[in-house]
């Protein structure tokens, strides 16, 4: 279920403590703290079975995770945290890192640590269990507190994934949350193994983030009519034939695998009242069918109605 919080609408005098609150239930306890009386905050976040997604926008203010907090209230995790806009001081370890904006920091909440956030900004984090990374603890600590590029390397693939996953919170399949859990911390976890010169902990997940890496790619363009195996293959540095066998490894293909998620985004616009006035086809145009015709042979054949009759059907219920 998604969750949001936001300052708008709370008095101006209870934001600080409405703040401190929100994060610490979000994350893990923290000690908030604000350079001014004017504080502006949104957080959106969701679970994903033992993963939560936060997404979290605001204005300065410091958040630390005290000895005192850390003996109170341990919890085994980690924080990978991409800064979307703004930037962070991020102390832990007796490091200091400046994060700026593209960049990712990782930190582990059962140790003290710091961010200073002096100016707006906007993070996405992940928050899972240590144990799911699957890297030897030691080696993890080596790159808390400092900053991970995302303009080159395997960065430069789990930034925009992290961007594209906070943006379909809202459509974010709870059900098959552990499963997508999982995914994700593969992805990380190739992402930090790389980075520290270690061979995956499983040598099945590089397989599995480069399979995340491309079913995300392909959420995001699915209203492109031109998406093809061709194109997702070389987005992503890899053979056609590759491409092929991690969706075979699926009991699905790549073509299948896209129709389907047009389809499933299709049925939900088809299903909302707001957009009951919208012609049918202007929605499968939307989710890559310019064809209206052969749009309306696909969603037959899926779900047994036409995409009109099956408006019409849900709308007598």
């Amino acid at each position: 279920m998604l969750y949001i919080a936001h300052t708008a609408g709370v008095p101006a005098e209870e934001r600080q403590d409405f703040w401190q609150d929100v994060v610490s239930s979000a994350f893990v306890p923290l000690e908030a703290v604000f350079p001014t009386k004017r504080f502006e905050g949104k957080l959106r976040s969701t679970s994903l079975g033992p993963l939560d997604v936060i997404d979290v926008d605001t204005t300065a203010h410091q958040a630390r995770r005290t000895p005192r907090l850390v003996s109170a209230a341990p919890s085994d995790s980690l924080k990978l945290g991409l800064f979307v806009k703004g930037r962070g001081r991020l102390e832990q370890d007796g490091r200091q890192a400046v994060v700026g904006t593209g960049e990712m920091a990782v930190y582990d909440t059962d140790r003290p640590y710091w961010l200073d956030f002096d100016e707006p900004t906007r993070m996405v984090v992940l928050l899972f269990p240590r144990a799911m990374l699957g890297l030897p603890h030691d080696r993890v600590d080596e790159v808390t507190g400092r900053s991970i590029p995302s303009a080159g390397g395997l960065g430069a693939l789990v930034a925009p994934f992290l961007l594209r996953l906070a943006a379909q919170l809202d459509d974010v399949e709870v059900r098959d949350g552990a499963r997508l859990a999982g995914n994700v911390v593969d992805l990380v976890a190739t992402m930090l193994a790389d980075r520290l010169d270690l061979p995956p902990a499983d040598p099945d997940a590089a397989r599995r983030a480069m399979l995340l890496r491309i079913t995300s790619y392909i959420e995001g363009h699915l209203g492109d009519p031109g998406l093809d195996p061709a194109r997702i293959a070389a987005a992503h540095h890899i053979s056609t034939r590759y491409l092929h066998k991690l969706f075979s490894a699926e009991s699905t293909t790549v073509a299948a695998w896209i129709r389907t998620r047009r389809l499933e985004r299709c049925v939900r616009d088809l299903r909302d009242p707001l957009q009951a006035a919208r012609p049918v086809s202007a929605i499968g145009a939307q989710w890559g069918f310019p064809d209206a015709s052969h749009f309306s042979r696909l969603f037959k054949a899926a779900y047994g109605l036409s995409p009109r009759d099956y408006r019409s059907a849900v709308g007598d219920h």
